[in-house]
């Protein structure tokens, strides 16, 4: 007969077993990490063709109006989006191997489609701003809606990107406040913030 402690063992893995299944926890976080990097060579990238040589800390109250400049930022954060998606995509699915999961899973496919919603609509809502002249909305809309898909898809992965959404969101907030400062609060909110969650990940779950 089982005494005590074989059925808790039993029971922590029957409840890691529906956590599994019902959760996607095989994100890497390294990918959060290199996805950081790639937004802050982005906001470098946007820093020189917009600001320089002026201060990257300083108000800016020039609106961005030439349409080439727009498309030139908006190709930079297609190459940033695209990099990040795919660095993820590569390095989420060598961990599952080394875990012996899949990528395509139940779970990961809800929690794919609790996201898309909130970011396709807030990449609308990003071009519909810049397309109707309010620039200084694109960086605190760009942020409140990753924060908000964040936490809508936070239920089916890890407990840390509800928290990582919180972050995105409030920071949002405050930047449209000082819409000036918009590049460096999109470099920190998808940059900065992207690295130290990712470094937190990669320390619990992956080291």
């Amino acid at each position: 007969m089982k005494d005590v402690s074989e059925y808790e063992k039993d029971l922590a893995s029957i409840r890691s077993m529906m956590d599994r299944s019902a959760k996607f926890i095989s994100l890497s976080g390294l990918s959060g990490i290199l996805a950081g990097v790639y937004a802050l060579g982005g906001a470098t990238a946007a820093y020189f063709l917009i600001q320089y040589p002026r201060s990257p800390f300083s108000y800016r109250t020039q609106t961005i109006s030439e349409p080439v400049t727009l498309i030139q930022l908006i190709l930079i954060a297609c190459v940033v989006l695209g990099a990040s998606v795919s660095t993820g995509l590569w390095l989420t699915q060598r961990k599952t191997l080394k875990e012996n999961t899949k990528l395509w899973t139940p779970a990961s496919k809800l929690l794919m489609q609790k996201i898309a919603i909130p970011l396709a609509t807030g990449g609308l809502f990003v071009l519909i701003m810049l397309y109707t002249g309010h620039f200084g909305l694109a960086a605190p809309a760009c942020l409140i809606f990753y924060g908000l898909a964040l936490i809508h898809g936070s239920s089916n992965t890890l407990d840390e990107i509800r928290y990582l959404g919180f972050s995105e969101i409030i920071l949002g907030l405050i930047c449209s406040l000082y819409p000036g400062y918009g590049l460096v609060f999109w470099a920190v909110g998808f940059g900065v913030l992207h690295i130290i969650y990712g470094a937190i990940l990669y320390n619990k779950y992956d080291s």
